[in-house]
Order: C-alpha cells, then sequence, then structure tokens
C-alpha cells in the first residue's frame, strides 16, 4: 500500500465518522487505501489542537530594502505586512519573515474576547460534538448573522505602526452612521446570500421568519431538488429570534424539523464554520483602517467581498468540521483555534 502524502476533506471527514463508528486507525487506512502512520497523525494532530510551529531560519533582506519597509510602514499605519513589503516591490517573503522583520520597527496590537463557558456550557458542547460525530457535514447548511458599521468594529481595525509614529486618527460621526445587518449561509462549497436585512427592521420571531421567506425560501430554497431538501441539515444559532417556540414551529411548517434542525450548544460561535467567512469579509471591507460614507457603500463592499470568496476556501471550511468536533472533544468541550 503506498504512502499519500496529504488526506483531501472528504476522507478527513470520513474518518471522523468511522471513529464514531467504532472503527480503529488500523481498519481506516484499509478503508480509504492510506497508510496507516497518516491516518494516525491525523487523528492525533485532531485530538493535540495545533501545534507550535518549528522557529526556521528568516530570510533577509539588504539594508536599503528595510529602510523602504520602515518608510513604508509609517506612510500605512494599519498596513498588513503583505501590504508594506508589496508597496515595496518586495516580494517572495513568507509571512512569518515579514513579521519578524516588522517586530523590530513597528507593532501591532489584537485583542480577543469570547464569552467565558462554565461547566455546563462546556457538558453541553460535549454533547453536541457526540450526537453529530458521524453527521455528513456537506449536507449542513451553515447560517448566521453579521452586522457591518460604516467605520467598522470598535477597536477592530489593526496594523503595523512604525515606532515612534501615531495611529491615525479615525472618522467620528456625530449622530454615530449605524449599521447593516447581513445574514448569509453556507453548504459544502456554496455560499446562499448575502441578503441584507430592511434598514430600521429589529429581528424578533415574526421579522426573522417573514425575512427567511423573503430571501432564503423564496431566492435560494425553493430552487432546490426534491431529494435535497430532503437531506439537508439546518443550523442556526441560539438567538432568541431563532429559538423562540414561534420560529421553531414556523420552520417546521416549512419541513426544517426535529433532526433536519441541528440543536446548537450555548457560547459556540468558534463552531460555526461561517463566523470564518464574517472574519475573512471583515478584513476585505475593513483593511487599512477603510471607513464608509453610507449603508450602501458598506453593503456593496460586502457583496463584493462575499463573491470574491471562492468555492474551494468555502469547502475548506464546511469540511473543517470533522476536526473541530475532535477537537471540542480532546478539549473536554473547551474553546477550539478555529
Amino acid at each position: 500500500m503506498g504512502q499519500k502524502k496529504d488526506l483531501t476533506g472528504s476522507e478527513k471527514s470520513k474518518i471522523v465518522r468511522y471513529l464514531a463508528e467504532g472503527c480503529s486507525s488500523l481498519k481506516i487506512a484499509k478503508l480509504l487505501k492510506h497508510d496507516h502512520r497518516t491516518i494516525k497523525r491525523f487523528i492525533q494532530n485532531s485530538q493535540q489542537g495545533r501545534k507550535k510551529r518549528v522557529e526556521k531560519p528568516r530570510r533577509k533582506i539588504t539594508a536599503h530594502e528595510l529602510r523602504k519597509v520602515k518608510r513604508a510602514a509609517a506612510k500605512m499605519p494599519l498596513a498588513t505586512s503583505l501590504a508594506i513589503f508589496q508597496s515595496c516591490n518586495i516580494t517572495g517573503v513568507p509571512k512569518s519573515t515579514r513579521c519578524a522583520i516588522l517586530r523590530d520597527t513597528a507593532k501591532v496590537r489584537k485583542a480577543e474576547r469570547r464569552p467565558p463557558l462554565n461547566k455546563t456550557h462546556k457538558l453541553k458542547r460535549q454533547d453536541w460534538a457526540k450526537k453529530y460525530l458521524k453527521t455528513d457535514f456537506s449536507k449542513v447548511l451553515w447560517t448566521d448573522e453579521m452586522r457591518v458599521s460604516l467605520d467598522g468594529p470598535d477597536g477592530w481595525a489593526r496594523g503595523w505602526i512604525g515606532k515612534g509614529q501615531r495611529a491615525p486618527v479615525p472618522l467620528r460621526r456625530q449622530q454615530g452612521g449605524g449599521g447593516v445587518l447581513v445574514w448569509a449561509g453556507i453548504i459544502k462549497d456554496e455560499l446562499v446570500g448575502p441578503f441584507r436585512v430592511e434598514d430600521g427592521v429589529k429581528l424578533n420571531s415574526q421579522s426573522y421568519c417573514q425575512f427567511l421567506e423573503d430571501t432564503f425560501f423564496k431566492q435560494w430554497y425553493r430552487k432546490k431538488s426534491a431529494s435535497f431538501k430532503k437531506n439537508m441539515i439546518f443550523m442556526q444559532d441560539n438567538a432568541p429570534s431563532h429559538a423562540s417556540k414561534y420560529s421553531t414551529a414556523w420552520l417546521a411548517r416549512k419541513g426544517i424539523k426535529e433532526e433536519k434542525l441541528m440543536t446548537w450548544p450555548p457560547c459556540s460561535p468558534d463552531l460555526n464554520p461561517i463566523e470564518n467567512l464574517w472574519s475573512i469579509i471583515k478584513c476585505e471591507i475593513y483593511k487599512e483602517g477603510k471607513q464608509y460614507t453610507s449603508l450602501n457603500s458598506v453593503w456593496e463592499a460586502v457583496v463584493a467581498a462575499a463573491r470574491s470568496v471562492d468555492g474551494e476556501q468555502i469547502k475548506t471550511l464546511t469540511e473543517s468540521m470533522g476536526g473541530r468536533l475532535l477537537s471540542v472533544l480532546a478539549k473536554k468541550g473547551g474553546y477550539i483555534g478555529h
């Protein structure tokens, strides 16, 4: 049996299902016709989480190039390392090396806030992972809403700033500026939406269901085949407008009920792959501290950024679910690194 170097996303999902069925790593290797060491390595890596990178010798740049990088960092506050180096026409430098070089001349701040998990949360996350271990995640539609503002999330914009330089002062609005609420879904390698919630509409149970009727059901779901509708599993989080008795009953009348409506554990945005899609879109629309002057302009930016995400990127996100379930079990319900 020849050794294969990489596992595909589909094969990784099969490994998770075989493990849930009680198969040994040796049996899985025979079923997938892969080297046993490859299967065992994937299982170990999924259970242990991400390993720290081995520090490699960085590529050196000339003193002239370093001066160009310093000037670019001063002129382009909050820019990414890639944008800074591209502006200097310095190519072929990996991200780790770019950041290591910039650390000598600049700094970057990153804030991450997640709700704390108590014992009950962790137990429910573990129970959820065990329940869905055998699920074919290519049949799951992952959905969520995202609010985008004219200026980006408070304190979110960040980038490299040369030492001794001051961060630019963002445009301040006397009356705020508002934002746009966006809904979307991903399934297998397909993006559903994005759809814009009408300005001024507060999503309660009734308005949420009406919104799904006007967008998701009329513009996408009704075009699908009967076999697709029979197998599709609808995922939504536990927002009050989603989990209410009214919304649950309304979805049931649409045929989305029981096993076709995925239960969701509390405080678990890290388990929803569409959260990664939101990060991709926000990084694009707010890059280099960009701000917008109207709600329509920020909505157009969201649509353009969403359309630039190709099917392979979406497939990578949806196929990551097998690894996420193994990780949450390995961490006993704790947060995972996705």
